[in-house]
């Protein structure tokens, strides 16, 4: 009887192939992230695959787009920045994305270096533009609390004001009473979020009132 030698049946499964995935942020919505997405499709990357925060500084965490982009990345894939503080500006939390990142396998490249954390030298490298990056941020804080301090010596300095104008405030109120639309119309027509529009009502009832 002739036996015949099994040979294991080859491993057919498809590779993955690599993506790229881009992450922007700004710290204010009135700041224009063009420049960014513009350097990260120079860099290969696909517009659609571009994740974005607006109006959110680098020491928070809790960003949507970074969420986001986060569990986009793969095995393979590569997670790229213009700048590393666009990614974030606390030392801590940059080491801990890099070692998030490298748990999935997924590389982290800046402006197109990638970071390796095996090599001393890149991580020598990765640190020093970490600290860099929260450096920055102190000096911003501490700028802005110092011309906050001066402007409210001078009177400058007097908080946050009504975007409605007394007149607009009014006009709202009589709206909302009427019934006539809904509260998500009246935040389009005024251009006022959920929370500020309540607190415009208010105000409008007070003046009315006293």
């Amino acid at each position: 009887m002739m036996i015949l030698n099994r040979r294991p049946i080859p491993d057919y499964r498809p590779l993955v192939a690599e993506i790229v995935i881009g992450y922007a942020r700004c710290s204010t919505r009135g700041q224009d992230l063009r420049a960014q997405r513009s350097a990260l499709e120079r860099l290969g990357v696909q517009p659609d695959r571009i994740y974005m925060d607006r109006g959110f500084t680098g020491r928070n965490r809790e960003r949507p787009g970074l969420r986001e982009a986060l569990a986009a990345c793969r095995a393979g894939d590569i997670l790229l920045v213009s700048k590393l503080d666009r990614l974030g500006r606390s030392a801590v939390d940059l080491h801990t994305i890099a070692a998030e990142l490298e748990k999935k396998g997924t590389r982290l490249s800046i402006n197109g270096a990638i970071h390796d954390p095996a090599d001393p030298t890149g991580k020598l490298f990765f640190g020093m533009l970490a600290l860099m990056a929260e450096f920055e941020s102190d000096l911003i804080r501490a700028r802005t609390k110092e011309s906050m301090a001066i402007a409210k010596a001078a009177g400058r300095l007097k908080g946050k004001q009504p975007k409605l104008s007394p007149a607009a405030s009014r006009k709202l109120l009589e709206d909302y009473e009427s019934g006539r639309w809904t509260t998500k119309e009246l935040m389009e027509f005024s251009n006022l979020s959920r929370s500020a529009m309540y607190a415009t009502l208010a105000r409008a009832r007070n003046e009315r009132s006293s």
